[in-house]
């Protein structure tokens, strides 16, 4: 994986080279250099990494997702700032199955930084207010639910939420002693 601006001038180069191609006659050439540009302007915007743990968390493969996102070293430095809020949130849902305390962290630094969709966002959200209500945080938690709702428009999360909220309604279940 190249950095985020190693990628830009590897563009700019592609550019240069095939404006020279075209002078030259080779328009096959130049045609098939600004393809390839393209394709390096494609992976700056969305990374080859997230790209594949998002593939391999679909086929639930945790482990492999992870050992993907462990290829990126240095987010800040690879990653524009949407990418980092998918490496968090990534980050974050796979760490919700093993490590609360992690997983929001991750989640709140993905909610922080940004994620392009509502629907990941709501998802975010959802999970922080899992992680809330775990820790007995019942008025973060309501707050979270509300805004996952907002998020959520095409209802896809609207079961999760309605759970949780009769969860938060019941509150702690306190067993009774009898002696």
């Amino acid at each position: 994986m190249f950095n985020k601006n190693i990628k830009l001038a590897i563009a700019a180069l592609l550019v240069i080279t095939a404006v020279w191609q075209f002078t030259e006659g080779n328009i096959g050439n130049g045609i098939f250099l600004l393809l390839i540009t393209a394709l390096v302007i494609l992976l700056y915007f969305k990374n080859e990494y997230i790209l594949l743990a998002f593939l391999k968390l679909r086929k639930q493969d945790f482990d492999g997702a992870t050992k993907i996102l462990n290829k990126i070293k240095n987010p800040e430095t690879a990653l524009v700032r949407k990418q980092q809020g998918y490496y968090n949130y990534l980050n974050g849902l796979m760490l919700s199955q093993t490590n609360l305390n992690a997983a929001e962290k991750y989640l709140k630094k993905a909610v922080e930084l940004g994620l392009n969709m509502d629907q990941d966002l709501a998802m975010a959200k959802l999970n922080l207010a899992g992680i809330a209500m775990s820790k007995n945080r019942k008025i973060e938690a309501e707050r979270l639910l509300i805004e996952a709702k907002k998020l959520d428009k095409q209802g896809m999360l609207k079961e999760q939420i309605t759970m949780m909220k009769a969860q938060l309604k019941k509150g702690p279940q306190v067993q009774q002693r009898r002696y």
